[in-house]
């Protein structure tokens, strides 16, 4: 009698933190696998406006091609 009760108490309280701590742990681990994928994704990329800005600083475009360049961006940006 005393083990069948020991049984009951253990696996009632037992159950239920368990499927706490598990639902935790899982929800960790898909957090830190967003959270990574979204660094490596947003970390190669580089604005069209600052590559503009590098390309004229280097001298690899004029003046009047760096502005040219510029407004087209600005109308595709809005939709021109």
């Amino acid at each position: 009698m005393w083990n069948m009760m020991h049984w009951v108490d253990n696996c009632g309280y037992g159950m239920g933190f368990g499927w706490i701590s598990m639902l935790l742990f899982w929800g960790a681990v898909i957090y830190l696998i967003v959270a990574l994928v979204k660094k490596i994704g947003s970390s190669d990329k580089e604005s069209a406006e600052a590559i503009l800005k590098k390309r004229y600083a280097r001298g690899e475009i004029s003046n009047e091609e760096f502005e040219r360049l510029r407004k087209e961006m600005i109308c595709k940006e809005s939709g021109r």
